[in-house]
C-alpha cells in the first residue's frame, strides 16, 4: 500500500482518538543502550529490586481507593463495577471481566471509553447469553459496554464521574484486548478460535469494531480478513491506516508453536469491513528467528512481511496455528506470548508476557521505513519477576510515557518504562487485587484509566471494577 501523507490521513478521517506522541528515542544514535538494562540481556540475572529511576516518589495509601498504594499526590476513584447493576444506567447489570480499553473525545466534552469483556463461559454454561442485542452469537457472553465520562476543574482539583455507561458489542468472546482507530473506533479481538465444535453457533477468533459514537450495541460484523486466530491486541499507524495485530500463544520451538506479529493493510484506509491483506512479521536475512530468546535490549532489527495466503482457514478450530504456521513456512518470526500493542514514536509498541531469558517479559518497537520494510527494536527486558513480571496491556501518555500493566504472580503492579528504558511503580495493591488491565489516557492526558479484572465466568466472586487516576504527571516520566 502507498504510503499517505499524515497531515492529509488525520485531517480526512477527524481523528477522535487520543493524540500520543510517543517515547523520545532510546539515545542520539540508534542502537544505543538504555543505561539500567544491560546489552547482554541473555542470560538469566540474579533477582534484585528494581534500579531507581526518576518517577513520583514513593508509593502511598490512597485515601479514596485504600486497597491501592499510589504516589503521593495523586488521586484514584473507582467509576464503574462489574457483576452488579448499574449505578448509572437503569436496567444494566454490567458484564464482569474487564480487559482492554481506550478513550475519545465526545463532542460534548466528555470521554467516551470503550471496554472489552473477556468472559470465557463455554457454550454448555447454564449463563450462556449474550449481554445485549443484537448479538454475534447467541452462546457468546462476551463483547465491550461504552461509559461516558465528565471531567471538570475547580480550584484546581479535578472530579471525575460516570456519566452513563451501556452495553455496544454483543454476542462474542474472550474479548480481550484491542486498540483505538485514529478513525474514532474501538478494535475489540477475540481470544479464542471457538466455535461450532464446541456448541456455539458460529465461528470465533476475530476483530469486530465498535465506533466511539455508538449509543446501544452495534451490528457486529467480523473482520475475517484480518485473520482468525488467538488475538490479543490491535494497534493503527495514523499515517497509513495499516493495524497491527498481536497473537497471544506460547513459545513452543518444539511443537512449531509461538506467536506472530500481524498487520493488516486495508483495500480502502479507515474502512475495515472493504477487506485488505493480511502478513506477518519476518526479520530479514534470518528466516524462522525465534525473537523469544538470545536478543540484545538496543538491537535493531531489519524486518519485512510475508502474505498470509488464507487469513480465515477453514480448520482454525481445530488448528489455532493455522494462520500462524502459514507465516512459518515463509520464514516469519515468532514471539512468546504477545499482548498489548499501541502507537507511538512513529511505530507501534508491542508485549511479549513472557519473552526473554528470564521469561519475565520483553518489550519491543517496531517503525517502518517503506511500504514492505522497517525496523525492530528490542527496548526493553526484564531480568526478574521484581523488575517487571509479564507485562500485558500497554498504553503510551499524551506526553510520551509508556504504562504496562503486569499479568504475573498475584501481586501485580502498574508500572511505567521511561525514556531511558527504566522501570518504575505506578499502582499496586499490598492485598492483590487480581489482574490489571486497560490503561488507557484521556485525550487531555490527565486523567489514567485502568481496570482490575475480576471473575471471567458469569456469576463469579470477583469484581471488576474501572479506575480514574490523576495527579501531577508533568512532574514524571508519564
Amino acid at each position: 500500500m502507498r504510503a499517505i501523507d499524515r497531515r492529509r490521513f488525520l485531517q480526512r478521517l477527524a481523528v477522535s482518538a487520543p493524540s500520543l506522541i510517543g517515547l523520545a528515542r532510546l539515545g542520539e544514535a540508534r542502537g544505543s543502550v538504555p543505561p539500567a538494562v544491560p546489552a547482554q540481556s541473555t542470560a538469566l540475572a540474579v533477582p534484585e529490586e528494581p534500579r531507581r529511576a526518576p518517577d513520583y516518589g514513593q508509593l502511598r495509601t490512597c485515601p479514596d481507593s485504600p486497597q491501592f498504594e499510589i504516589p503521593e499526590g495523586f488521586r484514584c476513584v473507582p467509576l464503574s463495577s462489574g457483576g452488579v447493576a448499574s449505578s448509572v444506567r437503569s436496567g444494566l447489570e454490567v458484564p464482569n471481566a474487564f480487559d482492554g480499553m481506550a478513550a475519545f473525545p465526545l463532542p460534548n466534552g466528555n470521554v467516551r471509553l470503550i471496554r472489552n469483556h473477556e468472559m470465557v463461559d463455554s457454550a454448555t454454561s447454564p449463563h450462556a447469553r449474550p449481554i445485549g442485542e443484537p448479538y454475534y452469537d447467541p452462546l457468546g457472553t462476551g463483547g465491550t459496554t461504552s461509559l461516558e465520562v465528565r471531567i471538570s476543574e475547580s480550584a484546581g482539583d479535578l472530579t471525575v464521574e460516570l456519566v452513563d455507561e451501556f452495553v455496544s458489542l454483543a454476542g462474542t468472546c474472550v474479548n480481550c484486548a484491542g486498540g483505538p482507530t485514529p478513525w474514532g473506533s474501538w478494535l475489540s479481538c477475540e481470544e479464542t478460535v471457538r466455535g461450532p465444535q464446541e456448541g456455539y453457533r458460529r465461528s470465533h477468533g476475530y476483530v469486530f469494531e465498535v465506533p466511539a459514537s455508538a449509543t446501544g450495541p452495534v451490528d457486529p460484523l467480523p473482520l475475517r480478513a484480518m485473520g482468525r486466530f488467538v488475538h490479543e491486541a490491535a494497534a493503527v499507524d495514523p499515517a497509513t491506516g495499516i493495524v497491527y495485530e498481536t497473537e497471544d500463544r506460547d513459545y513452543l520451538p518444539d511443537e512449531d508453536a509461538g506467536a506472530g506479529l500481524y498487520r493488516f493493510i486495508p483495500d480502502q484506509v479507515g474502512v475495515l469491513s472493504a477487506g485488505g491483506r493480511l502478513q506477518m512479521l519476518a526479520i530479514t536475512g534470518r528466516p524462522g528467528t525465534a525473537l523469544a530468546l538470545g536478543q540484545t535490549v538496543g538491537a535493531v532489527l531489519p524486518v519485512h512481511w510475508v502474505d498470509i495466503d488464507d487469513p480465515d482457514p477453514a480448520d482454525a478450530e481445530d488448528n489455532p496455528l493455522a494462520v500462524f504456521r502459514q507465516g512459518r513456512a515463509k520464514g516469519a518470526a515468532s514471539f512468546d506470548r504477545l499482548e498489548g500493542a499501541w502507537y507511538g514514536d512513529d511505530g507501534i509498541y508491542i508485549v511479549s508476557t513472557s519473552g526473554g531469558a528470564a521469561r519475565c517479559g520483553q518489550v519491543f518497537h517496531y517503525r517502518p521505513t517503506s511500504d514492505d520494510a522497517g525496523e525492530l527494536t528490542v527496548v526493553f527486558e526484564s531480568l526478574s519477576k521484581l523488575m517487571l513480571d509479564a507485562p500485558d496491556n500497554v498504553a503510551v501518555s499524551p506526553r510520551g510515557g509508556v504504562v504496562l500493566c503486569e499479568d504475573g504472580t498475584d501481586d501485580h503492579y502498574i508500572r511505567g518504562l521511561n525514556r531511558d528504558g527504566q522501570i518504575f511503580n505506578l499502582v499496586h495493591a499490598p492485598n492483590p487485587v487480581g489482574e490489571y488491565a486497560g490503561t488507557c489516557f484521556s485525550p487531555d492526558g490527565r486523567v489514567l484509566f485502568f481496570n482490575v479484572q475480576g471473575s471471567s465466568r458469569s456469576g463469579g466472586s470477583r469484581p471488576s471494577t474501572t479506575y480514574a487516576m490523576w495527579g501531577p504527571w508533568e512532574e514524571g516520566p508519564v
